[in-house]
């Protein structure tokens, strides 16, 4: 069983909140946290995944939870919004006799509707952690840390932690789900054909109603080709040929299932008027981003032309969860950068003040002219730190002051 970062914090969150709220995607390993939890801290448990209790819920809140008392687990509670308000009620008289702390548990892979039954009920009694899948940490048993471009710590890490290129691309194209690491024998492709279904079926027609299901299936990928790129709606509106609202609806819905994210541009007010101002579409997993696009082997993806975008999604995949599993991520903001002159900046890191420009690579040698896009941040009124280039270079090297090439298991 893989050891994840997050558990700690779910625990403490636990322990300082009435209720802690658990999203992620589906297959991230919500339930098997859960299962650890009922385990370590004598929480009752049920899930609402189970159409008879499920129903029981729906029916008769108040006598579901009766018959369920906290400590509990709640898995899958979006699929009963009714018992948001019954909750709120039992946490505000269990706080008013000093019960503050480890009342419910609940789970949910659907984001928009789980936070918005808890904004409606429960505002402000609540601790909400974000899962993510596994990390490349994680699967490698390593400390994890919210990435910095600290060459001390990079050089005692990479010291006795080195992956092959090869097996670098072993992991894209697998992805990072659990299942695919518990059960090795599983073929990546048998898992994420079930995953697209399940998904659709279960998850998709929660939020709207798919008169065509095969042109969203035709969106997911056309979005993973286009994962690291400009998200451009109309151009997406003419290929699938459905009108805009309908692509941004289904794009809300990707990003509330947790399947994409997408990056915003950086700007200051002296850049407002030089930068591009749309976002960049990344899928939350390569390996499901791998599948929809059809290079779902590694000597596909490395002769493939989206083997750059696929790699840079990779690195900022990584360093995104390791802020999200030490819950820093609402601490810190992340961006790219692009201007009128497409000069371009992968990954802006906004912490404490303090900015890290990254380029994310698939190559080994790079030199200063490779981060000259980061010259125009030198106006910023922001401090910069130590900066970096993250590729699959086995060594730390300076191009310049302050910018280093660094590799990925640096993250």
């Amino acid at each position: 069983m893989i050891s994840r970062t997050i558990y700690k914090e779910i625990l403490d969150t636990i322990s300082n909140k009435a209720v802690t709220v658990i999203t992620g995607a589906r297959q991230v390993g919500k339930t098997t946290l859960c299962s650890w939890i009922e385990k370590e801290l004598k929480f009752n448990y049920v899930s609402l995944a189970d159409p008879i209790i499920r129903n029981a819920a729906k029916n008769d809140p108040s006598e579901f939870l009766s018959l369920n008392p906290f400590p509990l687990i709640i898995d899958e509670i979006q699929k009963a919004p009714e018992l948001f308000d019954y909750l709120e009620g039992i946490v505000d008289k269990e706080i008013k006799k000093g019960n503050k702390k480890g009342l419910y548990v609940l789970t949910g892979s659907q984001a928009y509707k789980l936070m918005k039954g808890v904004n409606e009920s429960m505002s402000g009694r609540v601790g909400l952690v974000s899962m993510s899948p596994l990390s490349l940490s994680e699967i490698n048993g390593k400390e994890e840390n919210p990435f910095c471009v600290d060459i001390k710590r990079i050089n005692c890490r990479i010291n006795d932690y080195s992956i092959e290129t090869r097996k670098m691309y072993d992991y894209i194209t697998r992805g990072f789900y659990p299942e695919l690491y518990d059960n090795p024998s599983l073929k990546a492709s048998v898992f994420y054909a079930d995953y697209v279904e399940t998904y659709i079926e279960r998850d998709v027609t929660d939020f709207i109603t798919l008169k065509d299901k095969q042109k969203f299936i035709n969106l997911m990928t056309i979005l993973a080709s286009l994962t690291g790129q400009e998200l451009i709606y109309d151009n997406l509106a003419k290929i699938i040929g459905v009108d805009v609202k309908t692509i941004q609806s289904w794009v809300s819905v990707l990003i509330a299932g947790n399947i994409i994210y997408l990056l915003q541009p950086y700007n200051e007010e002296s850049m407002v008027k030089q930068v591009t101002k749309r976002s960049k579409i990344y899928f939350c997993d390569t390996g499901l981003a791998c599948y929809l696009a059809r290079v779902n082997t590694t000597d596909a993806l490395i002769s493939s032309y989206l083997k750059g975008h696929m790699v840079e999604t990779f690195i900022i995949n990584e360093i995104i969860k390791s802020y999200k599993n030490n819950r820093v991520d609402k601490e810190s903001s992340f961006y790219y950068y692009r201007n009128s002159n497409q000069e371009e900046i992968d990954l802006i890191i906004n912490r404490d003040g303090k900015l890290t420009l990254l380029e994310c690579k698939s190559g080994e040698e790079y030199s200063a002219s490779d981060v000259s896009s980061f010259d125009n941040l030198e106006k910023t009124k922001l401090k910069i730190d130590n900066n970096a280039i993250i590729c699959t270079t086995k060594t730390i090297y300076s191009i310049k002051k302050g910018v280093y090439v660094i590799p990925f298991t640096a993250i």
